[in-house]
């Protein structure tokens, strides 16, 4: 009870009573609130001949994003990418994007103009409330709206309005255009995907060398990255190999399953299945001889090799294609046809993707 009678500064004094000094800290440093600065008209409050030379450059900016993007559809036809032409490559991404950036610079300058030198300028303070307002609330928040639409002289500076309303519809045309480069030069996907360079009695060759590969070169374990024979003398090298691209192992006779149809596909145990993922087209390049699974690197699909390349795991949908394969007379393995299904990631146009 001593100590609680000792300490007498936590009872409650009344306003009116005298303080003790030490109950009490009174900043003398404390910043006192400066108010909002006087206004400072400017000089297209001042000046309409100003205001009216402010409206024309901000039209002006609109028309300038107008031409970047007539600009831009311009050059995807004047300046075409050309196969195996790095260089037409270059210049189209340079002549599109910079018809691009003019036309969104145009608007972004021309909008930050306006609002600086010709839409009502006055300070005001706005109280924000941590709840939803009433119904009076809410009617007072649309005739702010409605006073910020009239005082943005949106409606009344009818030049720039409709400036802003074409450069803005034509920005996007040039997206238009360059969508149309989407879609696979021979038509379809299906078509696109379909047909590679093997056939019946290609060589399977070594990537990148070209050297053929002897069946009794594939011990069991190993593994082989595969193109097609005369690949890196093909015209359009890349676009073949990125449909072509395969990988060869062998496992016991055996220790793998054989569906119906597909008892002759590999070679003494030697199996072949396209190398691309079928989820969106990465290189399936890690094999892990332990547990015969091929993994993609990309998205971690991976695929069991013992059960024709089914997936166990990931967001493929659908296993690898398979190489159907044998030798010839001097022991090389050779193709003994294309795929039997499109490689690659799925599509729309892609018979029996969605049958299962």
């Amino acid at each position: 009870m001593a100590d609680h009678e000792d300490r007498t500064d936590l009872v409650p004094v009344d306003h009116g009573a005298e303080r003790d000094p030490g109950t009490a800290i009174v900043r003398s440093d404390a910043l006192e609130n400066p108010g909002l600065p006087p206004h400072r008209p400017r000089v297209t409050d001042l000046d309409p001949k100003a205001a009216k030379t402010a409206e024309r450059l901000i039209v002006t900016l609109f028309y300038v994003s107008l031409a970047g993007s007539i600009f831009s559809m311009a050059a995807y036809f004047a300046f075409p990418i050309r196969q195996n032409d790095l260089g037409s490559v270059r210049l189209n991404n340079l002549l599109i994007g910079l018809g691009l950036a003019f036309a969104l610079l145009a608007i972004g300058v021309a909008a930050v103009h306006w609002g600086k030198v010709l839409m009502v300028d006055h300070e005001g303070v706005d109280i924000r409330h941590p709840v939803r307002g009433d119904a009076q609330t809410r009617e007072r928040a649309v005739d702010i709206m409605r006073t910020a639409d009239r005082e943005s002289g949106f409606n009344r500076r009818v030049l720039i309005r409709n400036g802003m309303i074409t450069a803005v519809a034509a920005l996007p045309f040039p997206a238009i255009f360059l969508f149309r480069d989407l879609g696979p030069a021979a038509g379809t996907p299906a078509a696109a995907f379909s047909h590679t360079m093997w056939s019946e009695g290609v060589r399977l060759t070594k990537d990148p060398t070209g050297e053929p590969i002897l069946a009794s070169d594939v011990t069991i374990g190993s593994a082989f990255h595969v193109i097609p024979e005369g690949l890196n003398e093909s015209e359009h090298k890349l676009e073949e190999k990125a449909k072509a691209a395969v990988l060869l192992m062998r496992l016991e006779p055996g220790s793998f399953e054989v569906s119906s149809g597909r008892e002759d596909w590999n070679y003494q145990g030697i199996l072949a299945y396209s190398k691309i993922c079928t989820h969106v087209g990465c290189p399936v390049a890690l094999y892990e001889q332990q547990t015969h699974h091929l993994l993609c690197p990309c998205h971690q699909s991976t695929f069991d090799i013992t059960r024709e390349a089914e997936v166990i795991f990931g967001p493929a949908v659908r296993p690898l294609p398979q190489l159907p394969i044998t030798i010839d007379s001097q022991g090389y393995l050779v193709a003994r046809s294309d795929f039997t299904e499109p490689v690659g990631p799925s599509f729309w146009e892609r018979t029996g993707d969605y049958d299962v």
